[in-house]
C-alpha cells in the first residue's frame, strides 16, 4: 500500500507516532508529509531538524514539506490512504472548512480529488471546546475517518483529547474498507 503520513505540529506525540511510521514503513511504501510547524520549530521534545531526519530514514525518502510538493498527489494518485498524525486542532479546523494553505491542509484536498480515505489522529487540548465542531463536522464527511481517541488527561486538561496512536494500523484497515473504526471514543 502507498501511505501519505502527515505530521502536524503536536510534538509532545511525535515518540508515540514515530514507532507506528517505522511499524508501517517496513510492509509499505510509506512518504511523510509535515505540516509547515512541524518541520520548522524547535520544542523541548526535539529540533525541527531531528524529526525531519527520523522522518526521512523511516520511511526511505525525505519529508514533502511546502505546498508545491504536495499538490500532485491527487493528479498523480500517489496515495491509497492520507493519515494525518497527529493531527492538531489547527489544522482540523482547517480541514472542516476546505482551507488548503499548509502541506497538510493541501495533500488532504488534493488526495480527496479521487474519493480515497483520510485517516484523522486527533490531538488537541481543544478537542471537547473550539476543536469539537470541526471534528464533529470530518466526523460527518465522506472519506473522512478517525483513529478512535479519548481524554488523555481528565483532571489537568479537561478539554484534551489524543488518538490512540497504536490503532492506526488497524483504523487504516478499516478505512481502507470504507468503515470506520469502533469505538471511535474511548474512555
Amino acid at each position: 500500500m502507498r501511505i501519505g503520513f502527515a505530521m502536524c505540529g503536536s510534538f509532545c506525540t511525535f515518540a508515540q507516532v514515530f514507532p507506528v511510521m517505522e511499524e508501517l514503513a517496513k510492509e509499505h511504501q510509506v512518504t511523510p508529509i509535515f505540516s509547515f510547524a512541524a518541520s520548522t520549530i524547535d520544542s523541548r521534545f526535539g529540533l525541527a531538524r531531528e524529526h525531519l531526519e527520523k522522518a526521512g530514514a523511516l520511511c526511505g525518502t525525505a519529508p514533502l514539506r511546502t505546498i508545491e510538493a504536495v499538490e500532485p498527489i491527487g493528479p498523480k494518485k500517489l496515495f491509497d490512504i492520507l493519515v494525518i498524525a497527529p493531527c492538531t486542532g489547527n489544522t482540523l479546523a482547517k480541514l472542516a472548512h476546505s482551507i488548503a494553505d499548509t502541506p497538510v491542509t493541501m495533500a488532504a484536498k488534493s488526495h480527496l480529488r479521487n474519493g480515497r480515505p483520510i485517516l484523522v489522529a486527533v490531538s488537541t487540548n481543544d478537542a471537547l471546546a473550539g476543536a469539537a465542531e470541526n471534528i464533529g463536522k470530518l466526523l460527518s464527511r465522506k472519506h473522512y475517518y478517525f483513529v478512535p481517541f479519548g481524554q488523555d488527561d481528565a483532571e489537568k486538561k479537561p478539554t484534551s483529547m489524543v488518538a490512540d496512536f497504536k490503532k492506526i494500523p488497524q483504523a487504516m484497515e478499516a478505512a481502507m474498507d470504507g468503515r470506520q473504526l469502533q469505538p471511535v471514543l474511548f474512555g
